[in-house]
């Protein structure tokens, strides 16, 4: 992996926070590839069966996930924001994305790199007490595609840290 190419991908990545983070969910729809998938499993404790078996956290995900999206869901969420009936988002959310610990390996495919990353995100709404804010955090395992001169998010697996997630809604995108 070269230097400018990892470069790219963490800038493609803070712009995609600024977007979310300004509210300007159109343009972020445009970072993201037509066939994109988008799914956030949910999460579960487990015991080892063994003393020999490993910690996987793939072994933890259950097969019900909090949301599984393809573009035509993502941009249905996103116009909803602007029609006024999104009751989530009245008053709008105030968030914070903050995206660390970013890993780019180079892809089977070319012009296809795999990230993960970390990521905490931040929503304060209503009066900001304690009960109107949210911390999710976790990791993500992205694939970012170079289309037409342009980097594209053509999958996002986010993996919750938390088995319970205590926000009154997931109406924010991670």
């Amino acid at each position: 992996m070269d230097l400018e190419r990892y470069h790219e991908i963490l800038q493609f990545l803070y712009k995609e926070a600024r977007l979310l983070d300004s509210r300007d969910y159109r343009n972020w729809l445009t970072l993201l590839a037509e066939d994109i998938f988008y799914v956030m499993p949910s999460r579960f404790n487990r015991l080892r069966e063994g003393v020999d078996e490993d910690w996987a956290v793939d072994k933890e995900l259950a097969e019900l996930g909090f949301f599984e999206e393809n573009i035509q869901n993502l941009r249905i969420r996103v116009e909803r924001f602007y029609t006024g009936m999104a009751w989530t988002e009245e008053p709008p959310s105030r968030t914070r994305h903050i995206v660390t610990n970013v890993e780019v390996e180079d892809d089977a495919e070319p012009n296809q790199v795999k990230v993960f990353s970390n990521y905490l995100a931040f929503r304060s709404r209503l009066d900001g007490l304690p009960e109107d804010e949210d911390f999710l955090f976790g990791c993500r395992q992205d694939v970012i595609r170079k289309e037409e001169g342009m980097w594209k998010l053509a999958s996002r697996r986010i993996i919750p840290d938390s088995v319970v997630l205590n926000a009154q809604n997931l109406s924010l995108f991670l």
